[in-house]
């Protein structure tokens, strides 16, 4: 009777250890990308992954510093080259993806942008261990609605951009993977600099912290999945 009562004593308190540690279970995040995921222009703990990690940690998941796999000036193709220039950890439980709008600053096909994307896509699932779950594609933002191309044709870059994300939109619902748009809210430039960063062109600290406000937020409502 000692021996059961014990049992019955000593299997909750197991139950909620093993409970307790898939909830803190610390988990990795990548995030590929250009300029825009490196944070250009920001200290690197305005840049989004980095808000979106600490916003993660104050809604108690446990997640390392994310790892950055973006170069200012990269398109698809060039972050696919960097992609298979590095040395990754087996799978990651967050993967993010942000690419293209150096495919329509430098006036490139968009059927090639469609392609190359697929194959990012692909290769961020793949990171993921094949959980499209744990992928999330933002959305490319409008350069055009800030001080850098005041001079420039802003309704021209505008529907560029709207095309290009069309096309990645696309992909990322057909895939069945979380897309996080961030675009409308990045042509509030125009109306408010404090979303602009210093260089007249990149977002400010605060407009990345809306990025990240919404892929948190996202990545929040998989959180069930992500265990």
């Amino acid at each position: 009777m000692n021996r059961l009562k014990q049992l019955f004593i000593t299997l909750p308190f197991l139950i909620t250890m093993s409970l307790n540690s898939t909830a803190q279970k610390q988990r990795n995040f990548l995030a590929l990308g250009d300029s825009y995921t490196i944070g250009e222009s920001v200290p690197i703990y305005e840049s989004f992954p980095y808000q979106t990690v600490q916003l993660l940690r104050k809604k108690g998941m446990s997640v390392h510093a994310a790892e950055i796999i973006a170069k200012t000036g990269w398109t698809t193709d060039e972050l696919m080259a960097g992609i298979e220039k590095t040395t990754f950890s087996q799978s990651y439980d967050i993967v993010s993806l942000l690419i293209g709008v150096n495919n329509q600053f430098r006036g490139k096909d968009p059927s090639a942008y469609e392609q190359e994307f697929e194959k990012l896509l692909n290769k961020a699932i793949a990171f993921a261990g094949g959980n499209k779950q744990h992928v999330f594609v933002l959305s490319i933002p409008d350069w055009g609605a800030t001080p850098f191309a005041a001079s420039r044709d802003r309704v021209k870059i505008g529907k560029e951009i709207d095309l290009f994300n069309a096309i990645n939109k696309k992909m990322t619902d057909a895939a069945g993977i979380a897309y996080v748009s961030i675009t409308e809210g990045s042509r509030e430039a125009t109306s408010n600099p404090l979303l602009v960063a210093k260089d007249g062109l990149h977002p400010s600290g605060m407009e990345y912290g809306r990025w990240a406000k919404k892929l948190a937020d996202a990545i929040l409502q998989q959180v069930r999945r992500l265990n």
